[in-house]
């Protein structure tokens, strides 16, 4: 259902071509009542949802006991990668696009498969359409409510990175999304044991590349400067390029292009140090 929309509906093309934004998706699926869930809520914080409070304020007076978490990764096309791989300062035209209009081809997706579900007769919903959904300032930066990325997390679609992306086995070029769903569906494995083990750096600092793929030092070996990163794509580039490229959200994904985990998760090598499970993950969804 989700791989036939991504390669049939015209609102995945760029307006002046036939070109896609995506290429075809990953799926996963994580059982909604994961204790995984729970403990975001001490990783991110407390003001991030659970699966089930999500559900309970979208359909209250409903119980819920079981059902799944359905999450895809949407890799972004050769062709605009190549195109922001090129750059060094503002992304490319290509990758502005696919920020704004692909963005929007996401909540077409999110809103399809919310009512093809529904019509089912299985309560869904889409946690970043939802009444739930909103965004809260805490110590390290603005958060969320809820985090596709941790949720693909717990679908087992990947794992996290040094510039706090998330690497897939299409790369960390992307862009996610997710519905909750009464409907049972086997929970897809987490062939993984670290929260971060995709990424070379963190893996055994044998890379970081996206560090010097940022043009404003958000990315140091120690980790991502949100607040940094989130003043340099929101505010610096959508003066320069916004108007230029005709978008509202230009975003930026310099950090996610021309780097080893691009297309893919980097060649495997043995741990040289072996890091808590999932700790110190951040929402920046």
């Amino acid at each position: 259902m989700i791989i036939r929309f991504v390669a049939e509906c015209t609102a995945n093309q760029f307006p002046d071509s036939e070109s896609p934004y995506f290429d075809e998706p990953l799926v996963g699926f994580a059982d909604a009542s994961d204790p995984l869930f729970s403990s975001y809520k001490e990783i991110i914080g407390p003001h991030h949802l659970t699966p089930w409070e999500l559900m309970e304020t979208a359909f209250p007076g409903k119980e819920f006991v079981a059902g799944t978490v359905v999450c895809w990764i949407l890799p972004i096309s050769e062709s605009t990668r190549w195109s922001n791989r090129n750059e060094n300062l503002w992304p490319s035209r290509e990758w502005a696009l696919t920020r704004t209009h692909g963005e929007a081809f996401n909540n077409a997706l999110r809103r399809h498969l919310t009512n093809v579900l529904l019509a089912k007769g299985h309560q869904t919903l889409a946690p970043l359409l939802s009444k739930g959904w909103h965004t809260v300032k805490t110590a390290e930066g603005l958060s969320s409510t809820w985090s596709e990325r941790h949720a693909a997390f717990a679908a087992g679609l990947g794992t996290f990175s040094l510039n706090r992306g998330f690497i897939s086995e299409r790369g960390i070029a992307h862009r996610c999304g997710s519905v909750i769903t009464d409907l049972i569906i086997t929970p897809s494995p987490r062939r993984y044991q670290q929260y971060d083990e995709n990424c070379l750096f963190c893996r055994n600092g044998s890379c970081g590349t996206c560090i010097s793929r940022c043009p404003v030092g958000a990315i140091t070996r120690f980790g991502h400067d949100k607040e940094r990163c989130r003043a340099y794509g929101y505010e610096t580039v959508v003066r320069e390029v916004g108007e230029r490229y005709g978008v509202a959200t230009p975003g930026c994904g310099l950090c996610q292009t021309g780097v080893p985990c691009e297309t893919g998760i980097p060649a495997m090598h043995s741990f040289l140090d072996a890091l808590p499970p999932l700790r110190l993950l951040c929402a920046d969804d």
